[in-house]
């Protein structure tokens, strides 16, 4: 009998088994329900999910080259987006760079047989092209800030193979405002002379006269303006007088608010810190230590003791926490803080080397960044596990390129800012999107 009974036992078992496997066959052979795989469309046909949960807007915005007397003209490096609403877009761009056509692969020189170039379509990077041209980590921007200034307000090159051009850049349009399908609304021309390199652009979800932000970070400044650009209100730090204290910054980059107005600063490229003031902009407190390599050696790694910065580059608040994330750029990891600088955790980024450019949280209990080495959009939990990538290196509509500033309507629809494509990229959720794989909308208290 117990020889019966083993046998009846492992008879259903192996129904069970071969039911299983017969299962994953079928699934193999195209019976699996629609939906079953990962994608951000559940049951798509065909996709790569290349955009993500979202379709790219084409020819979003208008050119400036539309503008009267500036159809030589096209948009610089894409430094920030902000979108006050759906019909209302902030944009800053490092000025602009000539618009021509990508140049034939004759004109350029060839490396080798079978080398030549463009290659790919890549041709012109406008976060090197664009003026101030420089800007990286520990760099001194008092060495090289006016090197163009005073000289004329266009830079001209001459010889093959743009012998059509006698201009290779201008420092003009830096913010320009649309409507939500493109429409230049407005040019802030009358604030040019104070940029030198616009780094991010907000307006304050909890202020209700809509002041419109600008982080500078070759100024060392951050600017306030009115909600139309007629009137400069404030200027936080000493500008082209770099330091890390109440009155300075050292290149800061981004802000991000508490609901009481409280902000915190993340500075900078060149400084160690993070910076919080409240809603007037009085500062209230600082933390950060320089990262440096702990035997004072070039070659030797980075300090990577909780606290301790290389290159702040970003900076995002959880609203219901109140904990603040800060992009430790050069040392490859996000580090968590409550709001007074208390070290919580943090997490590395192991696609080596990694180059995060910004942190995005919003309404949602989620953290987005990009990541400039991979050149992916990356979603990950509050405690930083991975949750879902997408973006593809290109310089065609819904490929990335050097995405260095974000933004969320209230409608879901998303806007990226590249470096270096030159450009801002709108798109739409795409329908039946997986809301889990769209950037949650930002939180907005003191108007709608």
């Amino acid at each position: 009998m117990k020889k019966i009974g083993l046998m009846f036992l492992m008879l259903v078992i192996g129904v069970i088994v071969g039911v299983r496997i017969s299962g994953r066959l079928s699934s193999v052979e195209g019976q699996a329900k629609p939906g079953t795989g990962f994608a951000a469309v559940p049951g798509a046909l065909g996709g790569e999910d290349l955009t993500g949960a979202y379709d790219v807007v084409k020819n979003w915005p208008k050119d400036i080259s539309t503008l009267p007397e500036n159809d030589k003209w096209t948009y610089g490096a894409g430094e920030s987006v902000f979108a006050e609403s759906p019909n209302r877009i902030y944009a800053l761009y490092r000025g602009e760079l000539p618009k021509m056509a990508s140049p034939k692969a004759m004109l350029l020189p060839q490396v080798g047989p079978s080398i030549s170039f463009p290659v790919a379509g890549f041709w012109r990077d406008a976060t090197v092209a664009s003026l101030p041209g420089t800007g990286g980590t520990d760099q001194d921007t008092r060495e090289w800030l006016t090197s163009w200034e005073g000289k004329s307000p266009k830079l001209g090159i001459k010889g093959p193979p743009f012998r059509e051009l006698d201009k290779d850049a201008k420092w003009e349009n830096c913010l320009v405002v649309y409507d939500g399908n493109g429409n230049i609304l407005e040019t802030w021309k009358q604030w040019d002379k104070l940029f030198r390199r616009p780094h991010s652009v907000y307006v304050s979800p909890y202020d209700p006269e809509k002041n419109v932000w600008i982080v500078d970070d070759n100024m060392d400044t951050i600017y306030r303006f009115t909600h139309d650009g007629s009137k400069l209100l404030q200027t936080i730090g000493t500008p082209e007088i770099p330091g890390e204290d109440a009155n300075h910054f050292n290149r800061p980059t981004y802000i991000d608010w508490l609901p009481d107005g409280t902000f915190f600063v993340s500075d900078g490229y060149t400084g160690t810190r993070i910076a919080k003031f409240d809603k007037d902009g009085k500062f209230l407190m600082q933390w950060g230590i320089k990262g440096g390599p702990r035997g004072g050696g070039d070659n030797e790694p980075l300090d990577t003791r909780p606290g301790y910065f290389s290159n702040v580059h970003g900076v995002a608040v959880d609203q219901k926490t109140r904990h603040v994330f800060v992009n430790d750029r050069n040392n490859h990891r996000i580090q968590v803080f409550d709001e007074n600088g208390k070290y919580l955790y943090e997490w590395k980024i192991d696609a080596a080397p990694s180059s995060l450019h910004l942190l995005y949280i919003g309404s949602g209990n989620t953290l987005w960044t990009f990541d400039r080495t991979t050149n992916k959009m990356i979603e990950y939990d509050l405690q930083g596990h991975q949750l879902y990538t997408w973006g593809s290196m290109g310089s065609s509509p819904g490929y990335l390129w050097g995405v260095h500033g974000l933004s969320v309507d209230q409608e879901g629809n998303l806007y990226l800012a590249e470096v270096d494509a030159g450009r801002i990229q709108k798109f739409t959720p795409r329908a039946g999107a997986n809301p889990a794989f769209l950037l949650a909308k930002p939180v907005y208290s003191a108007w709608k």
